[in-house]
């Protein structure tokens, strides 16, 4: 194992895609990951951002396709069989069935089978679709005569795996991050601007700072790569604007700031992906109940949590005295740095009250009684089929 983790057997040039760059010897004092190795940063660092895009996109497909998709297809294929099966029956007892049944409809038009051809086009006329009931060693089976109904149900399925398989991904990466960046924050200090520059920074913390870039980059190129929905300028704003907060507590040495708001952001993100998943298995009771703690989640991290910080950002660089420009020590927060800085954080909470606006057109929708439904994402026609399926 050693010999697969070993740098020195790789060429140079691939080096700083495959290990973090820059590493230092540890601070005499350390305020967090005391056994750890540490690092500066440096413009090779997006060496490793680049190999990490490489790594979550090949994951990303893999867990897609061979997890998620099997899964939702199977569940909802199931579904639709059992929905179909039960409609087919409640027909065939309507009707009747058997040949004392065929005898009597035979006798009142003429002819058993005509009459189940016109009824069948009737149905088909009514209804949207058409079935062909017949009798066959005494089994009742059902002939789709209708094709278009057959195709239109299965484009459905097919846009619900493919929304259950993004969610599902969404949700694991969240999850996993969410996890590690608060193992990371519970390891550092709570003063979010003491003893600021924050720099050398430990591993894990500079991993942990490279996965978030790299999955904000990736994430830009998957939005612009799949068909656009109704927010999609709103989502590609955000990802650009936490794109370059990430990249400027970074590069500013204000890591623990950054580590801070990442994990507020990570934590309500885990549970809208699985409120649409439960949605789109037609789960509508677990997915309400998902969808309050997700608001519940979301007011208290975006809008009460995250102005703390944003307090925090505008009045305690002054009060610690961590304003100036002196880069020979790694401190950066001066004109134009810190307004960019600060003016980044209020663009955030400016688009997140405009999606917390969205959000309670939605909670009020729920208190009249109608499933919730996410106004921020779902292309136009996702709630009109998930009506249709059920």
């Amino acid at each position: 194992m050693d010999y697969l983790f070993d740098t020195g057997r790789f060429p140079s040039v691939l080096i700083p895609f495959v290990s973090l760059s820059y590493p230092v010897t540890r601070p005499s004092v350390t305020d967090s990951f005391h056994d750890a190795t540490y690092y500066e940063i440096g413009y090779r660092d997006a060496c490793v951002v680049v190999s990490l895009m490489v790594c979550m996109a090949v994951l990303r497909d893999v867990v897609r396709l061979t997890v998620l998709e099997p899964f939702a297809k199977w569940k909802l294929t199931r579904d639709w069989r059992a929905r179909l099966e039960r409609k087919t029956a409640g027909a065939a007892a309507a009707n009747g069935n058997g040949h004392t049944n065929g005898h009597t409809n035979g006798a009142a038009n003429g002819n058993g089978h005509t009459n189940g051809a016109a009824n069948g086009k009737a149905n088909g006329k009514a209804n949207g679709k058409a079935h062909a009931v017949v009798e066959e060693n005494g089994h009742v089976l059902e002939k789709a005569v209708d094709r278009p109904q057959e195709t239109s149900a299965e484009a459905r399925i097919r846009r619900s795996v493919l929304r259950f398989a993004e969610q599902g991904w969404q949700a694991i990466y969240y999850t996993a991050q969410w996890s590690l960046g608060l193992y990371i924050y519970l390891n550092i200090p709570t003063d979010l601007w003491g003893g600021y520059p924050h720099i050398p920074l430990a591993g894990p913390i500079k991993f942990y700072y490279l996965v978030q870039i790299a999955f904000y980059l990736h994430a830009v190129l998957v939005l612009n790569a799949e068909a656009r929905r109704k927010d999609h300028w709103q989502m590609f704003t955000h990802h650009v604007i936490t794109i370059a907060l990430i990249v400027a507590s970074y590069s500013y040495n204000a890591t623990r700031v950054g580590c801070m708001f990442l994990v507020l952001m990570d934590w309500c993100d885990i549970f809208l992906p699985l409120a649409k998943m439960l949605r789109y298995m037609s789960y509508q009771v677990s997915c309400d109940a998902m969808f309050v703690f997700w608001v519940v989640s979301w007011f208290a991290t975006r809008h009460v949590l995250f102005i703390k910080v944003l307090y925090d950002a505008c009045v305690q660089p002054s009060e610690k005295g961590v304003l100036g420009w002196y880069p020979e020590r790694g401190a950066y927060m001066s004109n134009p740095a810190y307004p960019i800085f600060l003016g980044l954080l209020f663009m955030l909470q400016i688009l997140q009250v405009i999606w917390g606006y969205m959000i309670c057109v939605v909670v009020i929708r729920v208190v009249k009684g109608q499933p919730a439904d996410d106004v921020r994402s779902d292309d136009e026609g996702d709630d009109e089929d998930v009506k249709k399926d059920r």
